[in-house]
């Protein structure tokens, strides 16, 4: 950004403007070198290809001018168990200085609420959070050629849908919405990742699929959404997309079970989370965080995510962590009732 200079006052004038470019320039975290010459890796709890990884590759490309040192980035995919495996890894096993982060599936922070505690080897509420990059909304879709093209139609007769492993979010989103809204879906769990599952659709292997935004089915079949190739019965979240053809969840469901129906699509709040390990150092935290939201906001990051049809909607890492929390402290009955609803 240029300021004229005056004739005649051209060296107060110089220093106003360094001062106004300092002002207005997005904030730089510091980290007294510490990140000179480093590398932040960031493990990816999807295969290549998805969304998620779409979303860690643009943040690896921008995130680092924001952090002092200028740290390089490397994106590493470990998909399984729906990002199970890679949030037990940044649990457990990775170095807990602030060189590595995660891009986790929403859902491995919520399924301990209502899952077996040994089965997993990691607490949401003691994960660091960097923040977001999206809030988003969730479907239930099928196919066109299914016949399924409104929630009355998966009322009235049995609807195969994919889904990868139990506990995740396209098994749980498909239980959870024949609980309240009455549908017919009978899941069937084991596909790799979104993929594979959009694969078992075509190859009709399975009718439909739950949980899915927009952004997963615009990055792998852009040729989808608006083309009359799929069906979208209804939407997922505590707000109703406008911008979707989808009828919201609350229009089926009846009173009584809005609490428990907020707490589970609740977690679309965090619908894109970055974590880092939990005990990290309270600076490098610090740095990441503000480096992240930073990054969130740069002109260049929002146009690669438009090119890439990728939506940017981020809230900071306190925010986060606080909502993970308060879901941690939900009554003994409401998670019972939840667990009911995701476990049948």
């Amino acid at each position: 950004m240029g300021i004229a200079l005056q004739y005649g006052y051209r060296t107060a004038s110089a220093a106003i403007a360094l001062v106004a470019v300092s002002a207005l320039a997005a904030p730089r975290a510091q980290a007294a070198g510490f990140y000179e010459g480093k590398q932040i890796s960031i493990i990816v709890g999807s295969d290549a290809g998805s969304a998620y990884d779409g979303y860690s590759r643009l943040l690896s490309r921008h995130m680092g001018k924001y952090i002092e040192g200028n740290p390089t980035f490397v994106v590493q995919n470990m998909p399984g168990a729906g990002s199970i495996i890679a949030a037990q890894y940044i649990a457990n096993i990775a170095p807990k200085d602030g060189t590595v982060i995660a891009m986790l599936f929403p859902g491995t922070l919520v399924e301990p609420l209502t899952g077996d505690p040994a089965k997993y080897r990691y607490s949401p509420v003691d994960f660091s959070y960097l923040g977001t990059a999206d809030s988003g909304t969730r479907m239930c879709v099928t196919m066109a050629s299914s016949g399924i093209r409104t929630i009355e139609d998966a009322r009235k007769k049995k609807v195969v849908m994919a889904g990868t492993a139990p506990g995740s979010s396209t098994v749980d989103y498909a239980w959870f919405t024949n609980e309240v809204a009455g549908t017919n879906f009978e899941v069937v769990s084991g596909y790799k990742g979104p993929g594979d599952v959009l694969l078992a659709m075509e190859r009709g292997e399975a009718a439909g699929v739950c949980a899915l935004d927009s952004a997963t089915i615009a990055t792998m079949r852009p040729d989808w959404i608006g083309t009359g190739k799929i069906n979208l019965l209804v939407q997922h979240g505590l707000e109703v997309n406008a911008n979707l053809k989808a009828p919201p969840l609350w229009d089926f469901i009846k009173p009584e079970d809005r609490p428990v129906a907020e707490l589970m699509v609740g977690q679309q709040v965090f619908g894109r989370p970055f974590v880092a390990p939990p005990g990290i150092p309270a600076e490098p935290l610090r740095i990441l965080r503000a480096a992240f939201m930073s990054a969130m906001k740069d002109p260049a990051l929002l146009e690669d995510a438009h090119k890439l049809k990728l939506d940017i909607n981020p809230k900071n890492g306190e925010e986060i962590a606080g909502l993970v929390k308060k879901m941690y402290s939900s009554s003994p009955e409401l998670l019972a009732r939840l667990k009911k609803a995701i476990r049948p």
